[in-house]
């Protein structure tokens, strides 16, 4: 297993990237502290675990970053072997992450593979 991942921001059919864009709204300590969290699940891939990532449901986990008081979720899915795609970002305040936002990384995955090669996903990076 490769020790080294490489990631790749999902981008939407109209070329937005949207957990690229919320990090951009971000104020400059928690843009810092996302690209923290996002270096380390560089570094680890699928053996960051708990309290910093999570696997929610077929595939897809959850990066878990605490900014100013709000619980905020990256959600993510691993393809390819090395390569990590951070498909949606919200603030969670409730227990559970909410099915809709399952609904919505499990869909972008579709679209992400459906619309790329292997090939031309590595040709992105």
């Amino acid at each position: 297993m490769n020790s080294k991942w490489q990631l790749l921001y999902y981008v939407k059919k109209d070329g937005t990237k949207p957990v690229e864009e919320y990090i951009k709204k971000c104020s400059i300590n928690e843009r810092a502290k996302t690209l923290a969290f996002i270096e380390h699940l560089i570094e680890k891939g699928p053996d960051l675990n708990r309290p910093y990532a999570d696997l929610l449901e077929d595939g897809i986990h959850e990066l878990r970053i605490k900014l100013t008081g709000n619980q905020v979720r990256i959600l993510y899915f691993f393809c390819y072997n090395d390569i990590i795609i951070l498909t949606n970002v919200f603030e969670k305040h409730t227990d559970k992450v909410p099915k809709s936002e399952i609904k919505i990384a499990k869909k972008y995955r579709n679209d992400f593979l459906g619309r790329y090669t292997e090939q031309e996903i590595r040709r992105l990076l």
